[in-house]
């Protein structure tokens, strides 16, 4: 059986499903890395919503979602950039998805960090008040939910401080701040502008280079409160070089999604962790090469995993911060959730031709636990297109 699929020049090419199954096992945590995927969020697909309407999630599909990443020893990165968060998901639902998933992870006894931001303030201008004490105000507020729930906090890069600070030294404010009021040792989030325009220039500057200095000497200034940092800024130089000037004790997880085999491997001077988004189609998969990892056997590691990162690089391709359509489009085509919708509408943001070979690269992986089901659902979608087989 073929399967007619669209190119982006308005030709279609024949494709013949491989399906070949996912047979990866559920397994134990990875012992030599600390791997968390960033999950996305199920949305209710019979709420009568607009984009512009506060999100309307699935919580049993959104729940059982993350109880299947646990289940293959991954951690649970919550109410992140995956989930949506700033981009369809506000910060009511956000803070619904963290105490469910929180009380979730502790009914199974996995692990959970969850994302604090500012999103109570609503869009990228400056906070009402015009200052910094309404965004720290806002951290406050996420953290103390965080740390009360007992989930790890990640601080994330915030719109309403990069609209509101005026130099380095107000990320040093309110990062001081913050850190010091934390109870346990957070991650430090360092999202790229590729994944949010509004971010553009974050901790005071937009050559990277000097924004370096200030988010290193953040940390410098806290150590025994940071946990680690998470960098999202999809250039491999230059987290090596970062990670080799952390102190001693602070972590780095990657988030960089087009070169994750090569950073989690490591070189003879360090390797990174994992937080990522691609983690959440590449869930089993992703475990399964860890735990090779964890007998030493990197080239192992890298032979499963190395194939992923062209699926990887096409779901987050430009506009970047679009690839949570993939994710979710993926996610039901693997049979975790029944339908293909998004909250905000999203699964509107990617083109049916990237979505097409979306499909075949992840058919091609065996990404699929049923490709018979996988390749009924990419037949359907193009039916609604009027592509005709």
């Amino acid at each position: 059986m073929t399967l007619l699929l669209p190119n982006p020049d308005g030709t279609t090419r024949t494709y013949r499903p491989r399906m070949t199954p996912l047979t990866v096992a559920p397994g134990a945590p990875p012992i030599s890395r600390t791997v968390f995927s960033a999950a996305h969020v199920v949305a209710d697909p019979y709420a009568d919503v607009s984009p512009d309407s506060a999100a309307a999630v699935d919580w049993d599909a959104t729940l059982s979602f993350r109880r299947h990443l646990w289940s293959h020893g991954l951690g649970v990165a919550e109410a992140m950039d995956t989930a949506q968060r700033g981009m369809g998901l506000d910060w009511a639902a956000a803070a619904e998805l963290i105490r469910r998933s929180a009380a979730e992870a502790r009914s199974v006894g996995g692990r959970i960090a969850c994302g604090v931001g500012t999103d109570q303030l609503v869009g990228t201008e400056r906070p009402a008040g015009g200052g910094l004490a309404e965004v720290r105000a806002a951290y406050e507020e996420q953290l103390a939910l965080v740390e009360g729930v007992g989930a790890q906090a990640i601080l994330m890069a915030s719109r309403a401080l990069a609209a509101a600070a005026r130099g380095p030294e107000d990320y040093l404010a309110v990062y001081g701040d913050l850190l010091r009021q934390a109870a346990e040792p957070v991650i430090l989030h360092w999202l790229g502008p590729m994944f949010d325009p509004a971010l553009d220039g974050y901790w005071g500057s937009a050559d990277l280079d000097t924004a370096t200095e200030t988010f290193l000497e953040v940390i410098a200034a806290h150590p025994d409160k940071v946990d680690g940092i998470k960098v999202s800024l999809l250039d491999a130089r230059r987290e090596v070089e970062l990670r080799r000037r952390l102190p001693d004790g602070v972590k780095c997880y990657t988030g960089d999604d087009f070169n994750y085999p090569e950073l989690i491997a490591g070189d003879e001077q360090g390797f990174s962790h994992a937080l990522l988004g691609i983690f959440d189609p590449l869930g089993p998969l992703a475990a399964e090469a860890v735990r090779i990892l964890d007998t030493g056997d990197a080239q192992g590691f890298v032979r499963l995993l190395g194939p992923t990162v062209e699926l990887s690089r096409h779901l987050f391709r430009n506009p970047t911060r679009f690839y949570k359509t993939g994710v979710v489009f993926l996610a039901w085509l693997a049979g975790h959730q029944s339908h293909f919708t998004m909250v905000g509408g999203l699964q509107s943001a990617r083109s049916l031709p990237h979505l097409a070979y979306a499909y075949e690269l992840a058919d091609g992986l065996g990404l699929f636990p049923d490709p018979a089901l996988a390749e009924s659902r990419m037949r359907s979608l193009l039916n609604v297109y009027g592509v005709s087989p």
